[in-house]
C-alpha cells in the first residue's frame, strides 16, 4: 500500500512488515476539524488490518479531535480496542480512553484481543464474589466493633435517630403488614378449605392455617415486606448521603458513621420486626377465621377454641425467634450497599435494587436453614 502525500498536514498511512501504520501529526483540535476530516477521508485504510496508531508526531490533541478519529475508525468497522497505540503521551492515552468510554466503548487498561473465554469469565465472577464476600465480612466486623464500643460507652447511642427509625420501620409499616397478612390468611384458608371439604374435614383448616401462618407465612411475608420497604429506604438514604458527601462530613467531624447511621437502623429493625410479625400473626388468623365462618361453616368461637388446642405457644415463639435474624441480615445488607454507592445517582438506583434482591434471597435462605435445623412442629 502506497503512503499518502507527504504534504498531508494531519495524518499519513504507511505499510510496514507488521501491517498498516497511521501516523498522526500536528494539532488534532476543534479548530482544525474540517482539515482532519478531509485528511482522514483521503486514506485508504483496510478494515481487515486494523492499523497501528502512531502519535509521536502529535503536538496537541483535544476531545473533538479524539472523537473524530474514533468515529471515523468506527464507521470503517475498526473498533478502538483492536487498535495498537504507540507514541502517545500519558495525557493523550487518557483522553482517548475517556472519549471512547463516553461513546460506550469499553477500553481496557491493556489491549485484549478477542473475547474472553469461559475460564476467564468464571474467574472474573469468582474474583468479584470473593471481593464482595470479603467486603461484607469486613463490614460485619466493623459493625460488631461499633456495638462493642457502644456497650462500653452507652452515652454514644443516637437516641433521636433510633426513635425516628422506629417510627419509619415499625409504626408506618403496620397498615401494610396487617393488610398483606389478612389477605394471606384469607387465601390460605380458602384454598386449604377447598381441599378439606372433599374429605369432610373442615375443622383441620384451623390446624393448617394456625401452624402455617405462625411458623412460616407471617415471619417470611413480613421480612420480605421489610426487605422491600425498609431495606431499600436504608440503601437509598445512605447512598444519597454518600453522593452528597454527608458521610465524609461525619468522618471529618470525628464521628463514626457506624455509630451515627448503622446502629440506629440495625437496632430499630431488629426490635420492630418481631412486633410486626406478631401483628401479622393476628391479622392472618383473623382473615382465616372470617373465611372459615363465611365458607366453611366454622363459627368464629369454635375457630378460636380449636386454635388454642392445636397451636402450641412454642410454634408461635419459634416463628418470632427467626425474625431478629431476618432483620439483622436486611439491615447489614442495606447499610453495606448504601456505603458502597459510587458518587452518582445511577449507582444509588442500582444498589437499591440489589439490596432488595439480596435481602429477599438472604431471608429465604435463613428461613430454610431454620426449617431444616428445627423440623419438629409441636410443644
Amino acid at each position: 500500500m502506497s503512503p499518502t502525500s507527504p504534504t498531508d498536514p494531519c495524518c499519513r498511512l504507511e505499510a510496514d512488515p507488521e501491517g498498516q501504520v497511521l501516523h498522526l501529526r500536528g494539532d488534532w483540535t476543534l479548530a482544525r476539524l474540517v482539515e482532519l476530516q478531509a485528511g482522514l477521508a483521503t486514506l485508504n485504510i483496510d478494515p481487515l488490518q486494523p492499523p497501528r496508531l502512531d502519535g509521536s508526531g502529535l503536538r496537541m490533541l483535544d476531545s473533538a479531535g479524539a472523537n473524530h478519529l474514533i468515529s471515523h475508525l468506527d464507521r470503517l468497522g475498526i473498533p478502538f480496542p483492536h487498535l495498537r497505540l504507540a507514541g502517545f503521551s500519558a495525557q493523550g492515552l487518557a483522553l482517548l480512553r475517556l472519549v471512547a468510554g463516553r461513546r460506550g466503548v469499553a477500553i481496557p487498561a491493556s489491549r485484549r484481543r478477542g473475547r474472553r473465554g469461559l475460564n476467564q469469565v468464571v474467574g472474573w465472577h469468582a474474583l468479584a464474589i470473593a471481593r464482595g464476600t470479603r467486603a461484607g465480612l469486613a463490614f460485619i466486623g466493623q459493625t460488631g466493633q461499633a456495638i462493642g464500643h457502644l456497650l462500653r460507652h452507652p452515652g454514644l447511642m443516637r437516641w433521636r435517630e433510633f426513635f425516628v427509625q422506629l417510627e419509619m420501620v415499625g409504626l408506618r409499616a403496620i397498615p401494610i403488614v396487617m393488610l398483606m397478612s389478612y389477605l394471606i390468611g384469607v387465601v390460605f384458608a380458602y384454598l386449604l378449605g377447598i381441599q378439606m371439604q372433599k374429605f369432610s374435614a373442615n375443622h383441620l383448616v384451623v390446624d393448617g392455617v394456625g401452624i402455617g401462618i405462625a411458623r412460616e407465612m407471617a415471619p417470611l411475608i413480613t421480612a420480605v415486606l421489610m426487605a422491600g420497604r425498609s431495606g431499600a429506604a436504608f440503601t437509598a438514604h445512605l447512598g444519597a448521603m454518600k453522593v452528597s458527601q454527608e458521610i465524609d462530613a461525619i468522618v471529618t467531624l470525628g464521628l463514626s458513621p457506624f455509630q451515627v447511621l448503622v446502629l440506629p437502623r440495625l437496632f430499630a429493625i431488629v426490635l420492630m420486626l418481631p412486633l410486626l410479625t406478631f401483628v401479622a400473626d393476628v391479622a392472618g388468623i383473623i382473615g382465616a377465621a372470617h373465611v372459615a365462618a363465611w365458607n366453611l361453616g366454622i363459627p368464629a368461637v369454635n375457630f378460636y377454641d380449636r386454635l388454642q388446642d392445636v397451636l402450641p405457644l412454642n410454634t408461635v415463639l419459634f416463628g418470632l425467634s427467626k425474625t431478629p435474624v431476618f432483620a439483622a441480615a436486611i439491615a447489614l445488607i442495606a447499610c453495606h450497599s448504601g456505603f458502597t454507592v459510587r458518587r452518582d445517582a445511577r449507582s444509588v438506583g442500582l444498589h437499591t435494587t440489589s439490596t432488595v434482591v439480596r435481602s429477599i434471597v438472604a431471608v429465604i435462605l435463613i428461613n430454610a436453614v431454620f426449617a431444616v435445623a428445627y423440623p419438629e412442629i409441636g410443644p
